[in-house]
């Protein structure tokens, strides 16, 4: 028997971790359809009951302010689940009762999972279930989700309720004073009398909506003109008559009335507090330090640099592994496929195409594994707290500091996420601002890049380069971030107020899950976008080849070293082997990314770049992790044996064309210029395609001036 079970919950909440303790490694992520909010899936089965658990996004209420509100809401409408799991953070049960209440006065049926009640415990506070059960109607259960206690019993409450089916709706219903209780009883009873939108939704919930101004719902009633239109004069009605006699709007009045709702519930014997609590929380101990004014950021980027040296540390050696298993497929590939075009495509387009950006994935998965941990831990909150104070010199607001720590503040994120995470960002202004200059960071798609540079040109100092390389990204984003706060997006600057989660223990299954999400999606992008694309630039790189004329002349050339006297065969087949080197570069020369790429040098050469380089920063426009695979199919192309082939970084290190200064030029242009197609399309969605044109063309010309500043000045040097 199939069923469907939806988790809904605040940010914080422990929502996703008991996702993840329900359905382990049986999860799908996708995409809502029609928009980019994440769309989590996974599988449950319990006895007879085949069930699929959706994730819903973490919310703070039921009103269709963002995209994820309107998401969670129209899925228990439209969906109509088979049992909906309500996760609260219990240390906080005021506020994470205020999405309960709308989801009772939607008529949904819901299962109250109290997590965390660990730190309740740990705090001396008892919570009274049963009471809270009996004046909420609805089942309420004890978990603490991250080590699994509770699962079974909500298991089982979950199971009863998906057998017993689905009652009848019976709404919560709240009053909210004498004034809009009577506009509601009206509202009510002409939606019941007309059928107002079909019946689809309940009618005292529709009313509500109609006075909290909701614009979804507002939208929907249009189709109905006349019941639209009599509604929206009695909500008029109310909201003028709330202004003179209270000073306030309806919605003001319905969330204080929520509000005071739940602090009658709390005060009615169901939460008993010791009646001294003369210890701090723990999480009040360590904020007293980690967000401390001074030693705080301090520590911050003690905690970053550590990350990053570890990272190292622990990846080196299988990172070797990675690389010689590349290897050795390659020369594998090569010694039994006959010389020629399908040879040249299996070895030069895919091998070492794809081999360039796999073999990064040992270094990556342990910067996920670090990242699941400040994530689950609350340590990240607590990072964008303090850099709060810094972005609202920078014309930022403090919501801002999340899209930028998401799209690669810390190495290893994504400017796709961290672009959608700016949905949070009421000014419009302060959201195109943080739009625009979040791709400035180290995405988990340019690391790569650094890495490799970084090996070739700063043995030994991997992690000191990736963390100034970080820090580079910060101070540009910010920079450029207060240019366009200050010319194109002028505007005030809006308060901030942050919720700050308590510190937990991660635990190791759940930052395995993570780190593996992650990492998957990593893999599968080689696999797939990066392996097509590797193809493309391959065949690029090897159509239309040399003409004819030039194939005679390196026959020729050969011939007469064959036909020549030598003291020894290797110093002819050393001879031999400069003539085919010479050949490989022209042929690479004359394909069209060849052509393309040498027709770029005028322009790219003031920053060090040689044509090579241009062909990988074109396939970079498509993916940010083409660039190695490009370098490593371009110099594949051009080498004398694959068989003798070294990695890319000794390739790259003992290239005349290279140095310190155009690395440094390369890293400082990978790390500003256009952002990936995806995300280009993405800040499309979001902010409009004229800013995501905008977003192209400034992030490359201001990447291309700091490059060749960089460059000119190192040469000078």
């Amino acid at each position: 028997m199939n069923a469907t079970m939806a988790l809904m919950g605040n940010p914080n909440s422990g929502k996703t971790t008991l996702f993840n303790n329900l359905t382990g490694a049986r999860q799908h992520v996708g995409n809502y359809p029609g928009i980019t909010v994440e769309k989590r899936e996974g599988r449950l089965k319990i006895e007879e009951l085949d069930i699929t658990v959706v994730d819903l996004p973490g919310t703070y209420s039921l009103t269709a302010y963002t995209q994820d509100e309107l998401v969670a809401r129209n899925f228990l409408i439209e969906k109509n689940p088979d049992a909906v799991v309500a996760v609260l953070d219990a240390t906080n049960l005021e506020r994470s009762l205020y999405l309960v209440l709308q989801i009772l006065e939607l008529g949904t049926p819901v299962i109250v999972a109290l997590n965390m009640m660990d730190e309740v415990r740990r705090k001396g506070v008892s919570i009274d279930k049963g009471r809270l059960s009996k004046l909420l109607g609805t089942p309420i259960l004890e978990m603490v989700a991250r080590t699994g206690e509770g699962r079974e019993n909500l298991l089982q409450e979950a199971r009863t309720a998906m057998l017993e089916r689905r009652p009848a709706r019976r709404e919560l219903r709240i009053s909210y004073g004498h004034d809009l209780d009577e506009t509601l009883n009206a509202m009510q009873e002409l939606i019941e009398s007309s059928n107002f939108l079909d019946g689809r939704y309940p009618s005292r919930w529709l009313g509500l909506k109609y006075l909290e101004n909701d614009a979804e719902v507002l939208a929907l009633g249009e189709s109905f003109p006349d019941v639209h239109s009599r509604l929206l004069e009695l909500t008029g009605t109310l909201a003028e008559h709330c202004r003179k006699t209270l000073n306030t709007e309806p919605e003001c009045l319905i969330a204080d009335y929520r509000y005071g709702f739940i602090t009658g519930l709390l005060k009615d014997g169901v939460v008993t507090r010791p009646t001294t609590q003369a210890r701090f929380d723990i999480t009040d101990k360590l904020d007293m330090v980690l967000t401390n004014r001074l030693a705080g950021p301090f520590l911050m980027f003690a905690i970053i640099y550590l990350m990053f040296e570890l990272t190292f540390t622990l990846g080196e050696v299988p990172m070797g592994w990675v690389e010689a298993l590349f290897g050795w497929l390659s020369e594998t590939a090569t010694a039994i496929l006959p010389e020629g075009l399908l040879s040249s495509l299996i070895v030069s387009g895919i091998i070492d195409g794809v081999g360039g950006v796999l073999g990064f994935t040992p270094l990556i998965m342990i910067m996920f594994f670090f990242l699941s941990f400040l994530e689950d831990s609350g340590y990240m909150a607590r990072m964008a707290y303090m850099l709060d104070r810094v972005f609202r010199i920078f014309g930022l607001h403090g919501c801002s500091v999340m899209p930028f720590i998401i799209s690669g503040g810390i190495p290893g994120g994504c400017a796709v996420p961290g672009v959608m995470a700016a949905r949070t960002l009421r000014s419009p202004k302060e959201k195109i601002a943080t739009v625009l200059t979040a791709p400035f960071l180290s995405c988990g798609a340019k690391v790569p890049v650094f890495l490799l540079l970084a090996a070739a040109f700063f043995p030994g100092a991997g992690a000191s380069a990736l963390f100034w390389i970080t820090l580079g990204g910060w101070v540009m984003a910010l920079v450029s971030a207060r240019i366009l706060r200050s010319t194109v997006i002028k505007g005030e600057a809006t308060p901030f107020v942050m919720e700050l989660p308590p510190y937990r223990m991660p635990t190791l299954k759940g930052m395995c899950l993570h780190t593996w999400e992650r990492v998957w999606q990593y893999i599968k992008k080689a696999g797939t976008v990066i392996l097509a694309i590797s193809i493309l630039l391959w065949a690029a790189m090897t159509f239309p080849g040399p003409s004819e004329e030039q194939t005679a002349r390196f026959a020729n050339e050969r011939a007469g070293i064959e036909a020549m006297t030598w003291e020894s065969d290797a110093a002819m087949e050393e001879a031999l082997a400069v003539i085919d080197n010479a050949e490989a570069q022209e042929a690479l020369r004359s394909s069209l990314a060849g052509m393309v790429g040498t027709a770029l040098e005028p322009v790219s050469k003031p920053a060090g770049f040689d044509w090579r380089t241009n062909i990988a920063l074109l396939g970079g426009f498509a993916a940010k992790e083409v660039i190695v695979s490009s370098l490593g199919t371009a110099y594949s192309l051009g080498e004398v044996d694959p068989e003798e082939s070294t990695g890319l970084s000794e390739k790259l290190r003992t290239d005349p064309a290279w140095n310190m200064w155009v690395a440094v030029s390369l890293i400082a242009f990978v790390l500003l210029y256009a952002p990936c197609f995806v995300t280009v399309a993405v800040i499309g969605r979001e902010i409009g395609w004229k800013w995501a044109a905008f977003s192209v063309g400034f992030n490359t010309i201001l990447a291309y001036g700091i490059s060749v500043s960089i460059y000119q000045v190192g040469m000078a040097l």
